[in-house]
């Protein structure tokens, strides 16, 4: 008997044909798993806000560092269902399938409860939680029909464990953990997973702006920030970064997690390990 025999480009290319759709993936933590996706070998349509000129560097800076795959651009408004729905449909006319849903968009906004705008709670709902929702029910039965599908939402710690003064951040990544369960359980037989990321604090430029606002601010050092406010809850006292989401992310998609669903994974540090 012959031994089976492995193409070496199946280690190097291990999403090959694989579509996939990162929702607010022109920069920071969507940036790094849209990045992560091409250069395993999907194709991959990316969606964001941001300068039509860097959002088309960004894409081209991207195909030109996958591995055949295409990379695309639809500017679709998460905050309208409608729009939602129709990026998925668009990929599926455009590429014919669509076997990887990242639901990674969302927004924050910090304040007491009691002076929360009512305005920015209903904006963080609409694309941290209610834009998932949209996406994933639109993708859903093409997924099904293929028997294959890999839904991963980015979550955060604070979809575990709560943070004063975020109460409509909390409750969103709350309901994204919620749901996460509820469509693995509803696509477990159809070969269909969904997985939760849950990051700490991740190394992005936003974060790094926050960093020198924040020491301005209380007039401490940058060290001081990071060290005393940003990482004070996560016992390891460094970033993660978005190449540990990307990793993340390809791994999830893989064979080798066919068997992971309904998970809320952490990444951070040990922060909820608490």
């Amino acid at each position: 008997m012959q031994p089976q025999t492995m193409d070496h480009s199946d280690h190097i290319r291990p999403l090959a044909g694989k579509v996939a759709i990162v929702t607010g993936s022109t920069s920071g933590i969507g940036l790094g798993i849209a990045r992560a996706l091409a250069q395993a070998g999907s194709d991959v349509v990316i969606n964001g806000l941001g300068d039509p000129q860097e959002i088309e560097r960004v894409r081209a800076e991207l195909e030109s560092g996958a591995l055949f795959g295409r990379v695309e651009y639809n500017g679709a408004n998460l905050m309208d269902g409608a729009d939602a729905r129709r990026l998925v449909e668009k990929t599926i006319a455009d590429f014919g399938r669509v076997d990887i849903l990242v639901n990674n968009a969302g927004i924050q906004h910090v304040s007491p409860i009691e002076d929360f705008p009512v305005e920015k709670y209903d904006a963080i709902i609409a694309l941290n939680l209610s834009s998932a929702w949209h996406t994933t029910r639109a993708a859903f039965a093409s997924m099904k029909a293929q028997g294959f599908g890999r839904i991963i939402n980015v979550a955060s710690a604070h979809g575990l464990v709560a943070s004063p003064f975020k109460s409509a951040y909390v409750a969103a990544k709350h309901g994204v953990v919620g749901l996460t369960k509820t469509v693995a359980l509803e696509g477990a037989e159809h070969g269909i997973t969904c997985n939760a990321i849950c990051p700490g604090y991740v190394w992005t430029p936003l974060v790094e702006n926050q960093i020198d606002d924040t020491a301005k601010a209380r007039g401490i050092s940058r060290d001081e920030v990071i060290r005393d406010v940003l990482l004070a809850a996560q016992p390891n006292k460094r970033f993660a970064t978005v190449e540990e989401m990307g990793a993340l992310t390809v791994f999830l998609c893989g064979p080798g997690a066919a068997s992971i669903t309904g998970t809320a994974l952490p990444v951070d540090g040990g922060w909820t390990a608490h």
